[in-house]
């Protein structure tokens, strides 16, 4: 029996289970509209989005790392690359840093989820909000922050800045997908992560 399903064949080597996976044409499509949804956000809401002061809505994406796995996690990294790379930026720091914190940062909510424990999202939704002031934080305080000023003060204001997105806007948004996915066979997850 033939399947009708296309794939590209790009093998992924799945660290956990050891077998190889394939991107098919429907992941690498989640990935260009969840790259193409980051990086529009962000050029068009720019005056939030760059500077030592930052907010970016967008960030209400990385959770559905959780349900679409490497798509997802692929789709916020592009997103975020592509956005920092065109708008007003804080250099090649900036341009690295922030993809590297969404790619870090959503592949350990997948990793987390994937072990299927009782507040695993909750738990992986916290970890990105972490991983997020953490590391951009850390580097806009240094580009952007006046000389002498510690780096917890960029993680205190990036974890401010985070916590709504991800936590009370991602996090809703993570559940109303799973809803919808579950009840549609389609549309299912099943075969994205």
């Amino acid at each position: 029996m033939t399947s009708t399903r296309s794939a590209i064949e790009i093998p992924v080597w799945e660290e956990m289970n050891n077998k190889r996976r394939v991107w098919t044409t429907r992941n690498v499509a989640l990935a260009a509209l969840l790259a193409a949804l980051y990086a529009s956000y962000v050029l068009l809401f720019g005056f939030v989005s760059f500077g030592p002061l930052q907010f970016r809505l967008v960030d209400a994406l990385l959770p559905l790392s959780i349900l679409f796995g490497p798509a997802a996690i692929a789709g916020v990294t592009i997103g975020c690359f592509i956005g920092n790379a065109l708008g007003p930026n804080l250099g090649v720091i900036d341009i690295v840093g922030g993809p590297m914190a969404n790619l870090v940062a959503a592949t350990l909510a997948w990793a987390i989820t994937r072990r299927k424990f009782k507040g695993s999202w909750t738990l992986a939704v916290s970890v990105e909000v972490v991983v997020i002031a953490a590391i951009v934080g850390t580097y806009v305080v240094a580009l952007a922050g006046a000389p002498g000023v510690p780096a917890w003060v960029g993680w205190l204001e990036f974890l401010g800045s985070e916590i709504v997105p991800i936590g009370i806007i991602g996090y809703p948004l993570l559940r109303a997908v799973h809803r919808a996915t579950a009840r549609n066979p389609v549309v299912g997850t099943q075969n994205l992560s």
